[in-house]
């Protein structure tokens, strides 16, 4: 598939044209729209174009570690089966879930933490997408602040109510590109359609502007 070509299927294109039907006037710019709508489109709830939040050029970062092949972490295997197909039919980045990478916790730490912070060391420029696992996020903000290197994006959609919140809050507090989900909401699904729809755009725009 050339870059350029569309990705997606034509009902998924038909969905869309209903969600915007639906949404009519936002404040979204384009490219933040385009993530939102992908979100939507997989959950069914419109919620999510005021809960999806975007620090200061993260899609930015995110295109261009895409298109540069830069690994991608996630928390768990959900979370990457979520990207494969998409991954495959443009850039095939290495894609990697934390979870899968350890056997034995380190003491006092999930798999998922331990498996996090091992990716860290090895792929501190990477994109790591949570949406899973919150003290896997903890740990890597954690790791971050005390490390002071930057990933090239965070994405941030753990789910549910322990620590979740908590985990989110640290995220918004690192200076680094990160693209969040407000709240308990969220989930590997959730994760997943906003690496994907990063993934269409660097695509479909690979020689757009900025500042979408």
């Amino acid at each position: 598939m050339g870059q350029g070509e569309r990705l997606n299927h034509p009902i998924v294109e038909e969905s869309f044209a209903i969600i915007d039907r639906e949404i009519g006037n936002h404040s979204l710019k384009t490219w933040e729209y385009a993530i939102a709508r992908r979100v939507i489109h997989t959950t069914a709830d419109f919620e999510y174009l005021n809960l999806l939040k975007f620090s200061s050029g993260a899609i930015d970062s995110g295109i261009a570690c895409l298109r540069a092949q830069v690994p991608i972490v996630t928390d768990v295997g959900m979370v990457k089966q979520g990207i494969t197909t998409m991954l495959t039919k443009t850039f095939n980045n290495i894609a990697i879930a934390a979870v899968e990478r350890v056997a034995v916790a380190d003491v006092g730490k999930t798999r998922t933490q331990t498996g996090m912070l091992q990716c860290f060391d090895k792929y501190p420029q990477g994109i790591y997408v949570i949406g899973n696992a919150p003290t896997a996020l903890l740990a890597l903000c954690d790791r971050i602040t005390q490390s002071n290197l930057k990933p090239g994006l965070i994405i941030g959609a753990p789910v549910g109510f322990v620590s979740v919140v908590e985990s989110k809050e640290a995220l918004k507090r690192l200076d680094v590109p990160k693209i969040w989900v407000e709240g308990r909401k969220g989930g590997s699904p959730v994760a997943a359609a906003i690496l994907n729809a990063l993934l269409v755009l660097a695509w479909e725009n690979f020689s757009a502007t900025s500042d979408q």
